[in-house]
């Protein structure tokens, strides 16, 4: 193995292979590019990508702390029959269109060049900021254009993200991949949480302000990697797929435009999934997508390169990373709810308050992220990545166990504790399993390859996203209306009156919580008047709806926290799967033995009816 990395250049390719076509944007190799092939280059890839994951996955969330602020500022009701879809679409919008594009753009990258793609990402991204923070609509108008705009965003957005693990595999040497990687990982999971914080900082000052933010960095990566950054993979030229990409866009997008409906009620239903459309789109989804999987097996050039699959360690680390991201996607929403719905408030936090401080309550989670991915990654360049992916999973396993033993009215430093295992487990997973799988690839394929490992990270968090909504909101509809009833009429509401609200889907009380919105007068509107005004003070104060809402929510936080557990463990099964340690520069098709050494016969890696696990080195 020594004498196969002494034959690496600095930039990180294997002596001999053909150098890069023509650069195109940012491509330039010149006296520039003889002078980046030193030390310098490979961080300077590093610092750039990063930004630039960094600014697309802090956009992913920094509205859902700031949205009370933003329909406030255009004057909608999100809580109003009708602007519910407003409500998921500005939320879920940007989700679903990086989830179903950065597998195309890691194509594309593969084609016409990664830098190409990423530096098209950035000027993309840093228009539609401006674009979404310059509407001069009011109304659902407005609403309707920031959605369309947060949609085109996404498009920069999956961009970055589909092109950012090649680039800093290309730029690196494989011993050096784990950190790289770790580190732009980790910035990718803890801007999810960053923008949290900066949502809540900035809409109460100016809602605009939320997509002002990325601008001058939008800008400032568009100059920087168009002057800096060199195009190091190989590229080969192919036809596009136009068949798999539209039957892979149509089927997804369907799936996971079902599931942002499902969570809406339907009818006299609680949840829409018993809605025809939703079944239409479920079901009819999965089909073409079926569809696309055939085809992707005939084309001579797929887009979605099904033979990637072969190689087991690209297939384990993907396993791990969908399962996990269906522990961890829907997280987020939950802790929030519990943080603004219930234990806020009952620590006389107002609701307009409880968005922000939820953010910051939440650090300890990034905190563990930051400490543990950069450590994780650099060990795994000497140790492999099982050991650290593996142990994460189970690390992030036993802190959902030890938040459903919490109790609802928790000691804050519990829970942060408990969130700080939980951000090192997740950390310690994700850097390594990230190194791992863009290890396995082959040059000539890494865009697509880390655009369908981002596909499926991105659509564990939509779907993730459903499933805990889905479990805590049958959680609250078993108990909560019966308890609402009585507490109402309890404080001398009509009994009519009483019923009605009662029966009221428990997904908006769910938002008007996850808004920072006095649920229980959101809940009453124009009925308030009809009680005495003590009544009125207690029933829209910070203790009777958290106290309404502890016991069945604890109820479906439960479920959902055991959903997590299951997912985190079957992933630390997938992940000890994966065999040792295989670098695909270093190992050809072949994963590493135990003292390290590849194979000798060159043949195919391991399919998935051979995965038994090697040792790690």
């Amino acid at each position: 193995m020594s004498s196969a990395l002494g034959r690496l250049e600095a930039n990180g390719q294997p002596e001999g292979l053909p150098e890069a076509q023509s650069p195109g944007i940012g491509g330039r190799h010149s006296q520039a590019g003889r002078h980046s092939r030193g030390v310098h280059y490979k961080w300077i890839a590093l610092s750039n990508t990063t930004l630039g994951v960094l600014m697309a996955t802090v956009n992913s969330s920094i509205m859902l702390i700031a949205l009370p602020d933003i329909f406030r500022g255009i004057g909608v009701n999100p809580l109003q029959p009708g602007n519910t879809s407003l409500l998921l679409w500005l939320l879920m919008g940007y989700l679903v269109v990086t989830a179903v594009l950065v597998v195309s753009f890691g194509r594309l990258g593969d084609m016409f060049g990664r830098v190409r793609m990423f530096n098209l990402g950035f000027a993309v991204f840093a228009v539609f900021s401006i674009l979404l923070s310059v509407t001069w609509l009011h109304g659902t108008a407005a609403a309707w254009w920031l959605i369309a705009m947060r949609i085109l965003q996404g498009v920069g957005g999956a961009m970055l993200m589909a092109n950012s693990s090649a680039i800093l595999t290309d730029a690196f040497p494989p011993n050096e991949r784990g950190l790289a990687l770790g580190l732009n990982q980790v910035a990718a999971i803890a801007g999810s949480f960053i923008g949290l914080v900066l949502g809540g900082v900035l809409g109460p000052v100016g809602w605009r302000y939320v997509f002002l933010i990325s601008v001058p960095f939008g800008v400032l990566g568009t100059i920087w990697s168009y002057l800096k950054l060199q195009e190091r993979g190989i590229r080969k030229p192919a036809r596009l797929d136009w068949a798999g990409n539209l039957t892979f866009g149509a089927g997804l997008i369907a799936v996971l435009v079902g599931i942002t409906y499902g969570i809406q009620p339907y009818g006299g239903h609680t949840m829409g999934w018993t809605s025809p459309v939703v079944l239409v789109l479920l079901f009819g989804g999965l089909a073409v997508l079926a569809i696309f999987c055939a085809i992707e097996t005939r084309v001579a050039e797929p887009m979605f390169n099904l033979s990637l699959f072969r190689i087991r360690p690209f297939t384990a680390g993907n396993m791990a990373s969908l399962l996990a991201g269906l522990g961890r996607g829907g997280l987020m929403f939950t802790l929030i709810i519990w943080l603004q719905g219930i234990y806020l408030p009952i620590h006389g936090y107002g609701f307009s308050q409880t968005p922000l401080w939820a953010g910051i309550a939440m650090l300890p989670l990034t905190v563990g992220f930051l400490v543990a991915g950069p450590l994780s990654g650099w060990l795994s360049d000497r140790h492999g990545a099982r050991p650290f992916a593996t142990g994460g999973m189970v690390l992030a396993a036993a802190s959902f166990l030890l938040l459903e033993l919490l109790p609802i009215n928790f000691s804050y430093w519990q829970f942060a504790v408990i969130l700080l295992l939980n951000g090192v487990g997740m950390g310690l997973f994700a850097s390594p399993n990230r190194a791992g799988i863009m290890n396995s690839l082959p040059p000539d394929r890494r865009g697509v390859g880390a655009g369908m490992s981002a596909t499926f990270q991105n659509s564990a968090m939509v779907l993730s996203i459903g499933i805990f909504f889905t479990l805590i909101i049958l959680g609250l509809a078993s108990t909560l209306p019966t308890a609402l009833s009585h507490g109402l009429i309890t404080q001398g509401l009509p009994r009519a009156d009483a019923a009605r609200i009662a029966a009221l889907p428990p997904v908006s009380i769910m938002f008007a919580a996850l808004l920072g919105y006095n649920p229980v007068q959101t809940l009453l509107g124009p009925a308030i008047s009809k009680l005495p005004a003590s009544h009125a003070a207690y029933l829209t104060g910070h203790t009777f709806f958290p106290s309404l809402i502890s016991a069945p929510f604890e109820h479906g936080l439960a479920i959902a926290f055991g959903f997590a557990i299951a997912a985190c463990l079957i992933a630390a099964l997938a992940s000890l799967l994966r065999g040792g340690r295989y670098v695909h520069d270093l190992h050809g098709t072949e994963p590493a033995t135990k003292d390290g050494n590849a194979h000798s016969r060159p043949a195919a890696a391991p399919a998935l009816a051979d995965m038994t696990a090697s040792p790690d080195v």
